[in-house]
């Protein structure tokens, strides 16, 4: 066995022990009502352990960063699996941070799963080592991408405290204008996460099931004038085709519940052959997703804000805005220094210029610009409570497109991703 493939199965192994660590302090919570102790002993008991649980997990998932550094040759952040990897090794360390000062064992509930869906995102992607572009090599990507990665790991973390507060307060009895509108705010919220649970369980299942169907485009492009030179274009899908490629033929087609064939043609303003694929795992996301609502709607018979509304009795509101705004207050500087000083020093030593306006660079100002308005509205403003929370729930959204949409979608420098 290879150092890469003993790092390979650790990453496994953390991402079992942070499920395990999940599942202790889902009993934590949820079964001290049917304990014999007093709540507050069976909180304390099971939150200690489901803690010493998630430590363990980090410890593992530490192993895996350190021996793949090692195996690797550089530094495990240089494409979209690796700093999906850091990135949630990271979150675990700023819940680790912000649980050891507050011991609020209701977080780790809503933290321990951003974790676990950035490390199973991650596994979307390539997982082999890639060489290192020139532009990588630099002592600046371990700093600028660390730093990064924490200032946002800690942003997750009031994501979740932001989310938990609006649980905890929003009232799904009320029939209000005001409280509905509250209400289908926080289901909103709740649904996108589950369209993103729901992605990577149709991505899982259908490479599982091997399925694969090819399509080609001629690509015609004119060199000079009176001559042209054409090219053919192959895109292969990884999930069955509700959309086909825009111009697209179809060069082997995996049939799937009765699809023989798309139902409809990309538009022609989405232009490139990849960009039908990408529309149609847009799809496959939303239905998938929409499955999975429906199914849970069904299963607690009761929208889901007011089903997990429960969890929160018990549970301080005013801790749960506290630790919002000290995880946002913790990740900002460092995101400052990560996203944006040390981003624009080694621009300068790998392009020759502090700023360019690539979309990265664009996106990581907005959420710095972002992050900077909710803690002048906080601290100068008194925008406490509900509002703050919205703004770290809207705040973490703009941080995972500028992670997910800027790389994925919006061509630039920094499109180095190592996608397929």
């Amino acid at each position: 066995m290879t150092l890469l493939d003993f790092s390979s199965d650790v990453f496994i192994g953390a991402f079992l022990f942070y499920s395990v660590a999940f599942m202790l302090f889902t009993i934590a919570v949820m079964g001290r009502k049917w304990s014999g102790r007093k709540p507050e002993q069976h909180t304390a008991r099971w939150g200690t352990i489901a803690f010493v649980a998630s430590s363990v997990a980090l410890l593992g998932h530490l192993l895996y960063f350190i021996t793949r550094w090692i195996g690797s040759g550089h530094i495990p952040v240089s494409n979209m699996y690796e700093f999906m990897t850091f990135l949630s090794m990271m979150v675990i360390v700023a819940f680790t941070v912000i649980y050891a000062i507050y011991r609020t064992t209701v977080l780790g509930v809503f933290a321990i799963p951003i974790a676990l869906i950035l490390m199973a995102y991650a596994a979307v992607f390539p997982q082999e080592v890639q060489p290192l572009i020139p532009p990588l090599k630099s002592i600046y990507l371990n700093i600028h991408v660390t730093l990064a990665a924490l200032g946002e790991s800690f942003f997750a973390v009031g994501f979740a405290s932001g989310l938990m507060y609006l649980l905890r307060t929003v009232n799904f009895a009320s029939r209000e204008r005001s409280d509905r509108k509250q209400q289908r705010l926080v289901e909103f919220t709740l649904f996108s996460i589950l369209v993103i649970i729901a992605f990577l369980g149709t991505v899982f299942a259908f490479r599982g099931a091997g399925y694969e169907t090819i399509f080609v485009r001629t690509n015609v492009t004119i060199d000079s004038p009176g001559q042209e030179n054409s090219t053919i274009e192959k895109v292969s899908y990884k999930m069955p085709p509700i959309v086909a490629p825009y111009q697209g033929e179809i060069e082997s087609f995996q049939p799937f519940l009765g699809l023989r064939q798309p139902l409809f043609e990309a538009p022609s303003w989405m232009n490139g052959v990849n960009a039908g694929r990408k529309f149609n795992t847009v799809l496959w996301s939303l239905l998938s997703g929409l499955v999975l609502y429906i199914f849970i709607r069904l299963l607690v018979r009761k929208p889901l804000g007011r089903a997990l509304h429960p969890v929160m009795d018990g549970i301080d509101e005013r801790d749960l805005d506290e630790i919002t705004y000290r995880a946002i207050a913790i990740g900002f500087p460092i995101f400052t220094l990560g996203a944006l000083i040390f981003a624009m020093i080694w621009a300068e030593v790998a392009w020759g210029r502090f700023w360019g306006w690539d979309p990265k660079e664009v996106w990581a100002l907005v959420t710095w610009l972002f992050y900077s308005a909710y803690l002048h509205l906080r601290l100068a403003r008194g925008w406490q409570g509900r509002k703050s929370a919205w703004l770290a729930v809207l705040g973490f959204l703009v941080v995972m497109f500028t992670l997910v949409g800027v790389n994925l979608v919006i061509a630039g420098l920094h499109s180095y991703a190592g996608t397929d």
